[in-house]
């Protein structure tokens, strides 16, 4: 669904055409952190130190705990330049350790969380997904990155997760 989005996003760009506005979603916090919402969510949440593009804005926050662990760094993206969009996912990562955000998915799979990858075998792989049944939210682990390892919170919307076990 995500992939199908960017192209229509990219085909729109490329015509000079605008995308249609979408209002902000239903808000989701998860351990008090907000998951899904519009930019007051984000702002009343602390994020608070944003920057602003054509096609969206990058709020911010420091010191952010999840289970006891971090502190992290952690960022919504809103949509439009204005944030109207509100956000659908929340992410954190540190700035200095890769692995840090590594611990939070040990203790998921200490917790019962399902791990799923969506990569092609069980040592490599996009994406480490964590589902328990009747969550509100999934979580999404980079395995394979660049720059700073993503470790995002998702409103569980049963999509596909990949090899699991």
């Amino acid at each position: 669904m995500r992939v199908h989005a960017a192209i229509l996003l990219l085909l729109l760009l490329l015509t000079g055409c605008e995308p249609p506005h979408r209002p902000p979603p239903p808000t989701l916090l998860f351990e008090g952190l907000p998951v899904r919402g519009s930019m007051a969510d984000a702002q009343r949440a602390g994020f608070t130190d944003c920057i602003k593009d054509t096609q969206y804005v990058r709020c911010r926050r420091k010191d952010v705990m999840l289970f006891g662990h971090g502190p992290y760094r952690a960022a919504v993206h809103p949509l439009y330049s204005d944030g109207s969009g509100g956000f659908d996912e929340l992410t954190l990562y540190h700035d200095q350790d890769q692995s840090a955000v590594v611990e939070v998915g040990m203790m998921l799979e200490k917790q019962g969380w399902r791990l799923c990858r969506t990569g092609t075998d069980e040592n490599r792989g996009d994406q480490a997904i964590y589902t328990r049944a009747g969550s509100p939210v999934r979580f999404s682990m980079d395995l394979s990155y660049w720059g700073k390892r993503r470790f995002r919170i998702l409103p569980e919307l049963h999509q596909p997760t990949g090899h699991c076990w």
